[in-house]
């Protein structure tokens, strides 16, 4: 049985072997710019056959240089990316990413030849083994001694490569992307498809200040004291503010809950391998995520890491899907490289609070839960009165 997660798309029952940025997602967002904001990313179904396969038991090659030791094996089908190259390929440059994909298959190609000679020198091995439980000659079992001796270091030996290698390949596998769902337009914001529009933006006969200046006016809001405390795009909220997010965290909440969510708060620190196995890259360049010098944890930037791993490793009945939860957390993010228009004021913040849908159900049913979230968030936006696309 297969798992999938809207609001995030596992399919594997064990988070432990679910590849980078397998997880889909459909959130509602309370952050602290005083309004909810909407994220839907389409879920991707064809990476589950891409990359969710059974675990493939990867043995790899001792190499001269040192290789990283990943710290969790994706469940990826090589010979699904193999036999689909072109498919793998063009993805790759849709999604602007550096994956070298024919190192990928030549490392893959090396592992099926060196596992392949492991296996025939384990087979020596054992036909050695039988030929001893025999009666033979003295000069004729000091022979066989010598050549199970001479097996089994060689033996070591390869499966010592072996190691190395399925090492090395994880870790340049697991930085392929997820194969794009079919409907997701290819290209920038100018290439994004308009699905539905609510209401009209509102016309004002004044001219119209933007949330900084009012922020500022209304003393909802300091900048200048939390760059002194803690650093340029921080804040701290004031008077009305407060209330505000107080009530729209709260409100949420029970809306979502209602609709047969279980509200979870979650802890805003946790492992970088689970950061990896929700798709983020948590030590790599650009990052977003904030690790915890000299730990092995990093802090949150989505409640989508803490609740993904509720389940990892874990096996659920069959009866006990769909388990859907409304989590509520602060985000952290290092937001590097942002820059543009959408930078001012409470937008790119390092820290922020928001409200997270979450579903793990069967795969076939991902996409019929994504609508549901979707669905929830119109309702959510329509009753506040936001005009929003």
């Amino acid at each position: 049985m297969g798992l999938s997660c809207v609001g995030g798309t596992l399919h594997a029952l064990k988070l432990a072997t679910i590849p980078a940025m397998t997880f889909s997602l459909s959130t509602i967002r309370m952050g602290t710019r005083g309004l909810l904001h909407g994220r839907i990313w389409s879920p991707m179904p064809l990476i589950c056959r891409a990359f969710s396969s059974n675990a493939v038991e990867v043995p790899l090659t001792r190499e001269p240089e040192l290789v990283v030791k990943p710290q969790w094996r994706a469940s990826i089908d090589f010979k699904w990316v193999r036999d689909n190259k072109e498919i793998v390929a063009a993805n790759i440059l849709n999604r602007n990413s550096t994956t070298d994909l024919e190192l990928v298959l030549n490392l893959y190609e090396q592992f099926c030849r060196l596992q392949k000679e492991v296996e025939r020198m384990r087979e020596e091995r054992n036909a050695v083994a039988n030929k001893m439980k025999g009666k033979l000659e003295s000069s004729e079992r000091q022979a066989l001694i010598e050549e199970g001796k001479n097996l089994k270091e060689g033996l070591l030996a390869l499966e010592e490569d072996l190691v190395h290698l399925t090492d090395k390949l994880q870790l340049e596998a697991q930085c392929m992307p997820n194969i794009t769902h079919p409907d997701v337009p290819i290209g920038g914001e100018d290439q994004a498809a308009l699905k539905k529009m609510v209401g009209s933006p509102r016309m004002f006969s004044f001219p119209v200040k933007d949330h900084l200046q009012l922020g500022k006016e209304l003393d909802l809001f300091d900048f200048d004291a939390a760059s002194e405390v803690s650093g340029s795009k921080f804040y701290y909220l004031k008077n009305e503010a407060v209330l505000l997010e107080m009530a729209l965290v709260n409100w949420a909440l029970s809306e979502v809950s209602r609709r047969g969510f279980v509200p979870v708060t979650t802890p805003e620190i946790v492992r970088s391998s689970v950061v990896e196995k929700c798709g983020f890259q948590p030590r790599g360049q650009n990052t977003q995520v904030y690790s915890i010098e000299g730990s092995d944890q990093c802090l949150i930037g989505t409640a989508e890491i803490p609740v993904g791993g509720i389940h990892m490793d874990s096996i659920l009945a069959d009866s006990d899907l769909p388990l859907k939860y409304v989590a509520l957390s602060h985000c952290f993010r290092t937001e590097a490289g942002a820059a543009g228009t959408a930078t001012r004021g409470l937008y790119r913040v390092h820290q922020f609070t928001k409200v997270e849908m979450f579903i793990l159900c069967h795969p076939e049913e991902s996409d019929n839960y994504h609508e549901e979230l979707i669905s929830i968030e119109q309702e959510l936006f329509s009753s506040l009165g936001l005009h929003f696309k």
